[in-house]
């Protein structure tokens, strides 16, 4: 029997020795094994068993004899990570930038208040749990940046974000030491994330990128190390890094959804992988099905359960009414201690003489509302606004009258009924819920929805019909349970939540419209939710409460309505995406004029500027590397090493780089600068590989021992710029005082090398 051949290479990579291993295809005759060195294991002529993984051990073709990572290296990275994330961790003693939403929303978790946010709940979770475990209380209010936390305990939430952000230039050192096998490419991606001052100032703050960004680093570690194990199948190892993979996987989607850019990048390697297995005609049918099935329970199975699970705890936490109800179902608020809905009794069917409120079913679409603020000079008539709110208020109080007269104070009032002529009278204002042929002001199609009228005289442009969805002439209206229109009777239009929102002088709440397309749409469908009537019994409304898939249903749908209502406001700062990879603009952390403490999220220039140039030149190497092993040059084994760790392990990380960078050009919502951070993880790493093969290609140029000189000179030189940038720009992390860059004493003097950085 043919036996494969494990050669091994000594290649020095600076002043650490690793150990090359290359896999030979088997040949005609059998080749005596010779021992490594005395404390590397040998290959015996008996270790031929099949890598399918139903041996005893490994096949001999599956050993890789790796150098383990110099524990003073390492210890190294850990040390200087470490200390520059919680460096001045508590400073400045305010909120800064995003900790208002984050902040507060750990503190919603402490004191189990439902609120809604875009992003799933793991990342604010961990905040939240973070601060309880180091004594916060939950109730600082995070009302705006620049408060002052004063006696409450922030510190912990910050250092539990800033705890997660050193593991990234950690992670990023591993990751690339297990591709590349080099440890100057580890040490000089390690580099580029420790001293880049964008990478630390996200980090010590209380936001979710930390977070995300941890989750992303520990599953593209795990996957390499999964990768890696490939010829030892179904061994502990083995399966450890596979759950591990599914683990982080969980973990990132669940603190937002751009971590299913890491899913995508992992589900393409494992195809990439089940089809190198299903090419491996050593392996039985049954055993490719073995290693696919693996995959599915830990690649996809788990990490779904751990992701359904984040949720579930997310409800049993949160358990308590607030200010998210609004953009959640009448049933799911139900399940809300405090909400007005939970253990609620009404009555069951809608009466004339009812006070209520009307929801949209849109998710977010919101309930039925008007103010005493009328539309401006050319939007539709100058009448009063009818808008629909995310939150309950009393302005989403309206009064159910019979069309043309009012209710008799006395007596069982009537009920209404599908086919029903009513009127809507505004509780507060007066006015009659209208509309008429002049345009809405944002869905142009539509009619303008207004309140019209005073005490309750008006005109027939008043009047709605009654339609009970999938009901007949006759059937009653049931509070929360009947799906109702409500179709206007002179222009035969029906009341509709466009789900667009207004400008600021409609209070940047949910335009309604009339719509003349009678197509059924939840848009075009309402509820009455509160119903307010002593003249009839109550009934209990307990029965409402939804199962738990029907709310995780409804949570997702309302997260990513949420999502693509984000757009850019008027003069709001939207970066594009172009802005990023050439370090264009940062972010004001905190402060703005000269009196203040000031930070700014920006990277440390020679650091982006590296990765950029990288990117150019990592394509070139490429592209001449492709072209020399194409035309069968004569390379020399390290040289073709090299290139294939540039087109493979590098092409993995340019993937990872395209998949966590170019969907952010397809996007309508507003985006800003820190969203580039992961695909910023993959360039540095990428950066590491190629700079350290463009090193080693010194001796292109000179021989021995004057290419290893300049081998050394770039190795310094990088070190040297990346070092003394750090310390020119490490004010943007740890705070400046004092005057601005461009004004006369300032500390950042000279510094501002592209205008539109404003710091």
């Amino acid at each position: 029997m043919a036996k494969e051949e494990c050669i091994t290479q000594w290649n020095k990579t600076g002043d650490t020795s690793t150990l090359r291993n290359r896999k030979i295809f088997p040949t005609s005759e059998k080749t005596p094994s010779t021992p490594l060195s005395k404390d590397k294991s040998s290959l015996s002529e008996d270790d031929t068993q099949s890598s399918n993984g139903t041996s005893a051990e490994w096949s001999a073709r599956g050993v890789v004899s790796n150098e383990p990572p110099s524990r003073g290296l390492l210890m190294l990275v850990v040390g200087l990570s470490f200390s520059t994330r919680l460096y001045k961790i508590t400073e400045p003693p305010h909120v800064c930038w995003d900790e208002t939403h984050f902040g507060k929303m750990g503190s919603y978790y402490i004191n189990r208040t439902f609120f809604f946010d875009v992003h799933p709940p793991l990342g604010k979770m961990l905040i939240g749990l973070a601060g309880y475990m180091t004594g916060y209380d939950g109730t600082f209010p995070f009302i705006k940046p620049g408060d002052k936390y004063e006696h409450h305990n922030y510190w912990g939430m910050r250092g539990f974000c800033a705890v997660l952000g050193s593991f990234l230039p950690i992670f990023a050192y591993l990751i690339v030491l297990e591709l590349s096998q080099s440890h100057t490419a580890a040490l000089i991606t390690a580099t580029l994330l420790i001293f880049d001052t964008g990478c630390i100032t996200i980090s010590q703050y209380i936001l979710l990128d930390p977070i995300l960004m941890f989750f992303i680093m520990a599953a593209v570690l795990s996957m390499v190390k999964f990768n890696q194990q490939r010829y030892r199948p179904f061994t502990a190892s083995w399966w450890l890094w596979l759950v591990l993979t599914g683990v982080n996987l969980a973990g990132a989607l669940g603190v937002k959804f751009v971590g299913l850019f890491v899913v995508l990048l992992v589900g393409l390697n494992t195809v990439w992988d089940l089809w190198r297995i299903l090419g491996d005609l050593s392996l039985s049918m049954v055993e490719i099905t073995k290693h696919f099935l693996a995959r599915v329970v830990g690649l996809i199975l788990l990490p779904l359960l751990l992701y359904i699970t984040i949720f579930a705890v997310h409800f049993v936490v949160l358990n308590k009414s607030g200010p998210g109800d609004g953009f959640f179902s009448s049933a799911f608020q139900s399940r809300l201690i405090g909400n007005n809905l939970h253990n609620a009794s009404m009555p069951e069917y809608l009466a004339y003489g009812s006070t209520i409120t009307v929801k949209n079913l849109r998710i977010a679409g919101g309930y039925l509302h008007s103010h005493w603020h009328l539309y401006p000079e050319g939007v539709g008539a100058k009448q009063q606004q009818v808008t629909a709110y995310l939150h309950k208020d009393y302005n989403n109080l309206w009064l159910v009258h019979r069309h043309g007269d009012n209710e008799s104070q006395s007596g069982t009032p009537d009920l209404v009924r599908h086919g029903d002529i009513i009127r809507l009278e505004h509780k507060e204002t007066t006015r009659n819920l209208h509309s008429h042929l002049h345009e809405a002001p944002l869905t142009k199609k539509h009619f303008q929805v207004t309140g019209y009228g005073i005490n309750g005289t008006g005109d027939t442009n008043d009047q709605w019909q009654v339609e009970v969805c999938g009901g007949r002439k006759g059937d009653l209206v049931k509070v929360l349970r009947s799906k109702v229109r409500f179709r206007h009777r002179a222009t035969g239009c029906v009341l509709y939540s466009s789900g667009k929102t207004l400008p600021k002088w409609g209070w940047e709440q949910v335009e309604v419209t009339c719509s003349p397309y009678l197509k059924e749409t939840p848009s075009s469908q309402w509820n009455i939710e509160d119903h307010i009537n002593p003249k009839l019994p109550n009934i209990s409304l307990s029965v409402l409460k939804p199962h738990f898939l029907e709310i995780l249903l409804e949570s997702h749908i309302v997260m990513i309505r949420g999502n693509s209502g984000l757009k850019p406001k008027d003069h709001e700062m939207n970066s594009k995406p172009w802005h990023w990879p050439i370090n264009y603009q940062g972010l004001r952390f905190s402060g703005v004029n000269d009196t203040e403490y000031r930070v700014y999220l920006l990277g440390n220039p020679v650091v982006w500027w590296t990765n950029l140039a990288s990117l150019g030149l990592y394509i070139i190497m490429v592209a001449v590397a492709s072209i020399a092993l194409q035309r069968g040059f004569s390379l020399g084994q390290k040289r073709i090493e090299h290139s294939l760790v540039l087109m493979g392990k590098g092409g993995l990380l340019l993937l990872g780089w395209l998949l966590h960078y170019i969907p952010f050009y397809t996007m309508g919502r507003v985006l800003y600068y820190h969203h580039y951070f992961p695909a910023m993880l993959f360039s540095s790493m990428l950066t590491g590989i190629t700079l350290d093969i463009l090193l080693k290609s010194a001796d292109l140029l000179l021989r021995p021992p004057y290419s290893d000189w300049l081998q050394r000179v770039g190795q310094m030189v990088f070190l040297f710029s990346v070092l003394y940038s750090f310390y020119l720009f490490h004010p943007l992390s740890y705070g400046m005082t004092g005057p601005l860059a461009h004004e006369p004493g300032s500390a950042m003097a000279g510094l501002k090398w592209m205008d539109s950085w404003e710091f």
